[in-house]
């Protein structure tokens, strides 16, 4: 299979297990936020039975379902996408594996309309998760705006917001790659969403989430004022 500009050339099994490895990681991402955010709907709605419904025992059981899910998830997936005959050309239009770009090679009705039902189930999937993170950030919203101290209210909401971010952004990228109108649907257009959802969220995971420890955010705060200070100095020795 060739790539995006069509300089780029792939085999069909490394094309097949980069599909299965990208559904796989970008699903179970997802599920691993939904657990995420109930862990902090527990520790802010229910911070005295914490221990008790988030032990180190339920959260090995929710993760492990979240890596299974989505094992499964994509197995069905690139099993599905795999088995339609391909009489379009070889030539994908993105510059990685994708179902919507594979489909569009695909010749089989029959298959074609099994893997629709598939993301139609996905999307009710991915609904059913929204929705319950929606509904979770609600009730958090709710418990911290009661917080009589300022402090607690600052503390909660620091807890929350990283979380959010990683999670808003992985939600309306990936919404947008999928449900947009096809007449606003170009290469160019489709290339930077797929970057969007699949490589800048993996990216900002590390850096967003690590940015709650506060001698990272020493550390970085000093460095900034270390490099602000060596570039005032050499603009004033420079002159």
């Amino acid at each position: 299979m060739r790539m995006y500009d069509g300089c780029q050339a792939i085999s069909y099994m490394g094309c097949a297990a980069q599909l299965f490895f990208f559904y796989f990681f970008i699903s179970a991402e997802y599920f691993l936020l939904t657990i995420m955010c109930y862990d902090r709907y527990v520790a802010i709605c229910k911070p005295l039975h914490y221990g008790t419904l988030l032990g180190s025992r339920a959260c090995a059981h929710m993760a492990a379902a979240a890596w299974a899910t989505g094992f499964h998830y994509s197995l069905l997936h690139t099993a599905n996408t795999f088995s339609l005959p391909l009489c379009q050309g070889n030539a994908l239009g993105q510059f990685f594996c994708e179902i919507p770009h594979i489909l569009k090679l695909s010749c089989s009705h029959s298959g074609y309309l099994r893997e629709i039902g598939l993301i139609g189930v996905s999307v009710c999937l991915g609904f059913s998760c929204l929705i319950f993170i929606v509904f979770s950030y609600v009730q958090i919203f709710r418990a911290v705006l009661r917080i009589p101290s300022q402090q607690g209210r600052h503390k909660a909401f620091s807890t929350c917001l990283p979380h959010l971010a990683v999670l808003s952004l992985f939600v309306s990228t990936a919404i947008f790659a999928y449900l947009k109108p096809p007449s606003i649907s170009s290469p160019s257009l489709d290339l930077i969403v797929s970057v969007l959802y699949s490589v800048v969220p993996p990216a900002l995971n590390p850096l967003i989430y690590s940015l709650r420890n506060q001698e990272l955010r020493d550390a970085l705060r000093k460095m900034m004022t270390g490099c602000f200070s060596g570039a005032i100095n050499c603009l004033f020795s420079g002159v």
